[in-house]
């Protein structure tokens, strides 16, 4: 294993330094609960949103704090959920009056977890609702959940609703939003390489040269089949197919994500995103915004996730809205 760290141990503690260091215009950092928050937290009259899950995602959840997204994340040790703790004192952080939104992803313990911050903020008096993310179509259920995984689609939301939350929307209205585009949004991922947890010190999965893992999750998880490398154009099939059997998206607008898993080099990631849209036109699918880039990532994983979102007019403002973080900006 060959990894720029310190100590196996010290690896996320280490890296919020880093995230400090570098964006304090941006954030602050609460060591003890490792908890990035906005550096104007609590906005007042705005409804708190936060996120956070195992650490190694990045830049989610911690790069995407800041105008026009959320206001905190928490950050677990990698690839292992953020304790209750630090979600109830993120959540206290963003409190600005009017509620906090916590954006899930469908994994056992981020659920669990998430669940009983809200409960204790409850119990404190803050208003919190929760809505879950669970877009991927490669499988029902995995190692690390009940049910679909929460996986690209979950940088969608937390820019759109950021965005809306930033306009002044209240907690019903945000639940509202999230549901819709829950409805809306599914994902593909695979892997050209297994990841490699630092505490684990070796790949999750072996490829042999010629193989490649198709369905997988964002924490290493083996997908739904492994087959033989093609080319780019057949690999962007083996993606966009099932998220089209799965969701009719004849004749609509859609934002378009092709997001790297972490080792592919963005010249791979638009040979990609160029697949994709022909395929989406022959559907009759317009592509009216995109995101290409590595967002929501496994480490030190190759490979790719496409994502896609029947988008409609509120949406796509609210996506062109202002947004101010580490790892996504544009508009001011």
């Amino acid at each position: 294993m060959k990894k720029l760290i310190n100590d196996v141990n010290d690896v996320v503690k280490d890296s919020l330094l880093g995230v400090e260091a570098a964006h304090a215009d941006l954030v602050c950092v609460d060591h003890d609960n490792k908890v990035v928050y906005r550096v104007d937290a609590p906005v007042a009259n705005k409804v708190g949103i936060i996120s956070g899950g195992g650490s190694g995602h990045e830049p989610m959840h911690g790069g995407f704090v800041g105008l026009g997204m959320l206001d905190a994340a928490c950050a677990g040790e990698v690839f292992t959920s953020p304790v209750p703790d630090q979600m109830l004192a993120a959540t206290k952080l963003v409190d600005g009056g009017r509620g906090v939104l916590h954006i899930v992803k469908n994994y056992t313990g981020d659920v669990m977890n998430f669940d009983m911050a809200a409960e204790m903020a409850s119990a404190e008096g803050i208003r919190v609702e929760s809505v879950l993310i669970d877009d991927d179509v490669a499988v029902q259920d995995s190692l690390y959940t009940a049910g679909r995984r929460g996986v690209g689609l979950t940088v969608l939301v937390e820019k759109i609703l950021g965005a809306a939350a930033e306009e002044g929307k209240d907690l019903d209205y945000l639940v509202s939003l999230a549901h819709r585009l829950s409805a809306n949004g599914r994902s593909m991922g695979m892997a050209l390489s297994g990841c490699t947890v630092p505490a684990a010190g070796k790949p999750s999965f072996d490829l042999a040269d010629d193989e490649i893992e198709v369905g997988i999750g964002i924490h290493g998880e083996p997908g739904r089949e492994r087959r033989t490398i093609g080319t780019a154009a057949e690999v962007a099939e083996m993606l966009v197919r099932p998220i089209l059997d799965d969701l009719d998206y004849r004749g609509s607008e859609v934002i378009a994500f092709v997001n790297g898993m972490g080792a592919t080099p963005l010249i791979e990631l638009y040979i990609m995103y160029a697949e994709v849209v022909k395929i989406l036109q022959a559907e009759g699918i317009r592509v009216v915004r995109c995101l290409v880039g590595n967002y929501i990532t496994s480490l030190d994983m190759a490979g790719c996730s496409v994502t896609l979102l029947k988008a409609d007019d509120e949406m796509i403002h609210l996506w062109d809205a202002p947004v101010v973080t580490a790892g996504l900006r544009w508009g001011r």
